[in-house]
């Protein structure tokens, strides 16, 4: 019987990774489960992931999208008007927010990397691009010092089940981010015209 063409089956396979991982946490995860979650084929597993860390990289790199389109959503780190401590807190609770077991996935995902370095790589993108987004707002060492604090909040939420206080987060985000640097009030002067 001939081969029937699925271009969709490696997608069908990674969404599939992700939600055995979020059933049965990541010593769930194996090329087996993800092929029977999939409804497809040991071998088609196998086939578009060699390894089991290659599955990983794709189904980290698809959950690393979930906080991506919370920021394309709301535009507002783009917008220099706009206050970076006040729109950090409501980017993160907006994220938080929404689906609790995407967010957990994302993490476990993120720190199996700690035991993983096949995974490092595509872990640092989330915060690299983050920071690379914040460091057009501030200079670049308070970008980095905003991504680990933003991150270390969402582990607290996440690890204590407590819930997100917007204000309180808006509150210590602002004391890292320099006076003058990125408030709306604060409009740096543009160049001096030369008939002025």
């Amino acid at each position: 019987m001939p081969r029937r063409y699925d271009p969709e089956r490696r997608q069908r396979i990674i969404d599939a990774a992700i939600r055995v991982v979020g059933e049965k946490g990541l010593a769930g995860l194996s090329h087996r489960s993800a092929a029977a979650e999939a409804d497809v084929p040991l071998g088609s597993t196998t086939y578009h992931f060699k390894t089991l860390d290659e599955l990983m990289v794709a189904a980290l790199r698809q959950a690393n999208e979930g906080f991506a389109k919370v920021v394309a959503a709301r535009g507002g780190l783009a917008d220099p008007r706009t206050d970076l401590a006040a729109e950090l807190a409501a980017l993160l609770g907006e994220w938080l927010a929404g689906d609790r077991t995407g967010v957990e996935l994302e993490y476990e995902l993120y720190l199996a990397a700690l035991r993983r370095p096949a995974l490092r790589p595509v872990a640092a993108e989330w915060a690299d691009g983050l920071a690379a987004l914040l460091a057009s707002r501030t200079d670049a060492m308070t970008a980095r010092a905003l991504v680990a604090l933003m991150d270390g909040i969402c582990l607290q939420v996440l690890l204590t089940d407590s819930p997100y206080d917007e204000e309180y987060v808006r509150e210590v985000l602002a004391r890292v981010i320099p006076p003058g640097a990125a408030r709306p009030d604060v409009i740096p002067p543009g160049p001096a015209r030369p008939d002025a």
